[in-house]
């Protein structure tokens, strides 16, 4: 429960978080404190050291605290608080909500699945910013380890069928033998890949001897699996026992990168990249502490060691609340020389790429908003796409970049109900549909239309119709590149060596792509529902039984009698239907 005072001097001589307001009730600033009075009053005097702490006080209003019982209790709660309500003038991890977490669910025979809603229930990992590598990482574990994905365990499914699971729901594997599986897994998201292998080898030795030599051969295969992706993806130190995380930080003028390689068992398993707001005023070890603070929050692997290119202040505290966290000890260091300097050196070059890119990134915008006479700058952009064969499986796609880079959780599919062919009028279904969308999807800074000038006054209708004029259209020509405004009768040319018409060539591509993908999609799904289903003969366990031997619908239409018949449940008279149907 908090307490609000207008002044310093009713503070209490205890650890506890104050949480500053200004006029119109706004939470601007939320800080720690081993001695509430002292720290606050720090705030009140005569003349401030620094501008931060000026900028601050001109805008505070009213005071209120929260006491605790230690200062390690501060640190969490006001790590918990900054999370919640993100105050102006505080340091703090930009956009944490966009970066998924795989999660292992909290059943009897947990699933696998990918999330960006944490939780009480269930073990978490992450969060990961490269969204397509975790995806394939998931896919992968599930594949290896056949575990279940189904949400209902309602009988055995197609994945059991062509052997993607074991079908915990019908019994076909204990719930110990299960358990054993999702510990591999747990071993796997902590980078302990050499102990998976470790232990795989045993299981296989073991039912080797058992004469369970099916049972060895998955194994095996789940050991070559492991061993080629720790080939591929990791780099080897010297020490095995090596487990930490590297951080180094690369301030801009408002914003600060941040990157962090974790270290296990002697591998570099990752690299993540993260944004940090804070202003000119800010020290780098206020960014580094509030980092830390608000990265291993909850939820995250605690490492033994933490190396950082610089040293901070409060570090024994920090070093004590990790060191509850992970159960036993653990050190935040700057390392002086050998092996962990070079990592901390390439941690700190890394940033600077990256905050390089992004510079380079916002002078493409800054290209683009002059190119096009833009009000402000076009962070947000979307891309629209209609795919289709002659009006059939017609599909929209819309895409959108922010800041230059696509934000995929804003991407979307339509299925279109203009009848077909006709592109101009299945464009104004999309933009009509998407447009209508506002309240939920809030407007861009400027749409990409694929085509020429017809197309851009078709598109630029339906903002018309629909009161949008507002927004800046353009219409992107694939031939000669060129640019079309709705009020101008003359293209504009933006030379082919740009950042900004690269970047509107990518929004362009990136929707055509995504369009197209979703076409082949329903083309696919029809045609396997309506050849396979429609044979004579053919009902679900030969139609998974084909799929498995073949792969494809393709491999079965060019598949003889002969190879037919031989699949197994398969007879000459069912292979001569399947052959005579295709042929």
């Amino acid at each position: 429960m908090s307490t609000k005072v207008k002044s310093p001097d009713n503070l209490p001589n205890k650890p506890g978080v104050y949480i500053m307001r200004d006029s119109s009730d706004t939470i601007i600033y939320i800080g720690k404190a081993k001695n509430l009075i002292k720290r606050v009053k720090s705030y009140f005097r005569e003349k401030l050291d620094r501008p931060k702490t000026q900028i601050l006080m001109s805008h505070f209003d009213s005071l209120e605290y929260i006491v605790t019982n230690s200062e390690k209790e501060a640190l969490i709660l006001e790590a918990t608080l900054i999370k919640k309500h993100r105050p102006r003038y505080n340091v703090q991890l930009k956009d944490d909500k966009r970066y998924p977490y795989v999660k292992i669910t909290d059943e009897k025979f947990p699933r696998l699945v990918i999330t960006r809603n944490v939780s009480k229930n269930g073990i978490y990992y992450g969060p990961f910013t490269d969204v397509g590598s975790v995806k394939q990482t998931v896919k992968f574990l599930k594949s290896l380890f056949k575990i279940r994905t189904c949400r209902n365990m309602d009988g055995p499914c197609l994945n059991y069928q062509i052997e993607l699971c074991y079908a915990p729901c019908a019994g076909h594997i204990s719930e110990k033998e299960y358990s054993e599986i999702i510990n591999k897994i747990d071993l796997f998201f902590q980078g302990k890949y050499s102990t998976i292998v470790k232990n795989l080898k045993k299981e296989m030795m073991e039912a080797a001897g058992n004469e369970e030599f099916e049972k060895a051969a998955v194994i095996r295969d789940q050991i070559a699996s492991i061993e080629e992706i720790m080939e591929k993806q990791f780099v080897d130190l010297v020490d095995d026992d090596l487990d930490q995380d590297v951080i180094a930080i690369a301030p801009g003028e408002n914003e600060v990168v941040v990157i962090i390689m974790p270290i296990r068992n002697g591998k570099i398993v990752g690299r993540d990249d993260f944004l940090m707001s804070a202003s000119q005023y800010d020290s780098s070890s206020e960014i580094m502490f509030a980092f830390i603070q608000q990265y291993y929050g909850y939820n995250r692997h605690i490492p033994k060691q933490i190396l950082l290119d610089e040293d901070i202040d409060d570090k024994t505290l920090l070093e004590d609340w990790l060191s509850d966290l992970r159960g036993n000890k653990v050190k935040i260091k700057v390392p002086q020389k050998g092996v962990k300097l070079r990592l901390v050196k390439m941690a700190k070059k890394n940033a600077e790429i990256i905050k390089h890119q992004k510079k380079k990134m916002e002078n493409s915008l800054i290209e683009l908003k002059k190119y096009l006479k833009l009000e402000k700058l076009p962070r947000v952009i979307e891309g629209y796409d209609i795919s289709n064969i002659s009006g059939k499986f017609a599909v929209g796609s819309k895409v959108s970049f922010r800041d230059g880079k696509p934000d995929k959780k804003r991407y979307k599919h339509f299925k279109m109900e203009t009848p077909g062919p006709n592109d101009f009028a299945m464009m104004e279904e999309l933009l009509t549909r998407r447009l209508k969308m506002i309240d939920r999807d809030p407007e861009p800074d400027l749409i990409v239309i694929d085509g020429g000038k017809g197309q851009l006054g078709m598109a630029y209708g339906v903002l018309e119709k629909l009161n949008l004029t507002h927004i800046p259209i353009i219409g992107l020509a694939k031939e000669f590149e060129e640019v079309f405004t709705p009020n101008s009768r003359r293209p504009i040319i933006i030379p082919k060596n740009n950042k900004a018409l690269h970047l509107l060539q990518q929004v362009r591509d990136e929707s055509h792509r995504f369009a197209i993908t979703y076409h082949r999609k329903l083309r696919s799904k029809n045609i396997s529902a309506s050849s396979l289903d429609d044979i004579v003969g053919i009902g679900k366990k030969r139609k998974v039984a084909l799929l498995k031997e073949f792969g494809s619908v393709d491999n079965i239409k060019n598949a003889s009698v002969d190879e037919l018949s031989k699949i197994e449940g398969m007879n000459q008279k069912t292979a001569e239907n399947v052959y005579n149907y295709y042929h």
